[in-house]
């Protein structure tokens, strides 16, 4: 896919932001859409399909949030990747937005450059998950990338897009030891305000909702975790990093 070919849809109800961030991504080769309120966002979004929104949180009638948890519902338009605009002082809708589904975000004032790098490492990434099998299972636990699902013993699992992403990259690693920095790194995609205990937080809460899939997440100390089959045996330990 072409940056001609890759839709975003940028969402802002101030206009000086929707021009700035509208001129930069046509400049870097982007097909740009835009739209200056929630209702419209989600609209636009369902009838075009964008590869990306850039959306802000705080927008009239509609919130961000409530864009952001409206699309991710809707399996037409889940996959669309999300990077929020937010301010400093909207720290706790920013993790509320990663919880939902987004991508990435970034602060305001913010450099329109950092932004066009965001959003072509985001869709680098969506790009490369596509080309990796549709299903991965290991043990009595499968995950299927098409439908956003794992399966234990066949019954669907409840898990959040966070927690959703943090298995994936773990089942896809099977037998390497993945360091809690990389973890922070691909599950969230970036590294601002948060730290390695997120990450252990996260993965004791995978721990409780996968106990009947016969698999184990192991704590390597000094390290990070690594995910294998109860029955695996790991002479020597690769670590991914």
């Amino acid at each position: 896919m072409t940056k001609a070919d890759s839709k975003i849809l940028v969402v802002d109800d101030e206009l000086d932001v929707l021009n700035l961030v509208s001129g930069h991504l046509k400049n870097a080769g982007f097909n740009v859409i835009r739209a200056e309120d929630g209702a419209s966002a989600l609209r636009k979004a369902r009838r075009s399909l964008p590869s990306l929104l850039v959306l802000d949180l705080m927008l009239p009638d509609m919130s961000g949030l409530e864009v952001c948890k409206a699309l991710k519902a809707d399996a037409n338009t889940s996959q669309i990747s999300i990077i929020m605009l937010t301010a400093k002082a909207e720290e706790a809708d920013r993790i509320v937005g990663l919880e939902l589904g987004a991508d990435d975000y970034l602060t305001k004032p913010f450099s329109p450059r950092e932004l066009v790098l965001r959003v072509k490492s985001v869709l680098r990434h969506e790009a490369s998950q596509k080309e990796k099998p549709n299903s991965i299972k290991i043990g009595d636990i499968e995950a299927d990338r098409l439908g956003f699902e794992v399966r234990v013993k066949g019954e669907v699992l409840k898990l959040t897009p966070t927690e959703y992403k943090l298995l994936l990259i773990l089942m896809e690693r099977r037998g390497k030891v993945v360091t809690r920095d990389v973890l922070l790194d691909e599950v969230w995609g970036y590294e601002q305000d948060l730290d390695t205990r997120t990450v252990d937080t996260y993965v004791a809460r995978l721990r409780e909702k996968i106990t009947a899939g016969q698999v184990n997440i192991d704590t390597v100390r000094g390290f990070g975790y690594q995910i294998k089959e109860i029955a695996d045996y790991v002479p020597e330990l690769e670590v991914e990093n």
